[in-house]
């Protein structure tokens, strides 16, 4: 089975979640500090993917609330 990840994506995220860790790693325009593993792990991806790295779309709106409601 095929890597779903590329590894310049893992890297990414790794740098990401240094920099959290440090205190160090802000969000978009806001430039707020970013406190949140989640957040972290989405800022890596999302500078993989425009650094051209294999990593699958993001997940659209409509299939996460009907994921929500088929969990209640």
């Amino acid at each position: 089975m095929a890597r779903k990840y590329a590894k310049k994506a893992a890297a990414k995220v790794e740098r990401a979640m240094k920099k959290r860790k440090a205190g160090t790693l802000k969000s978009g325009r806001s430039g707020r500090k970013v406190k949140s593993r989640k957040q972290a792990i989405a800022i890596g991806l999302s500078e993989a993917r425009a650094a051209g790295a294999k990593v699958p779309k993001k997940a659209s709106k409509k299939k996460a609330v009907k994921k929500r409601k088929a969990k209640r």
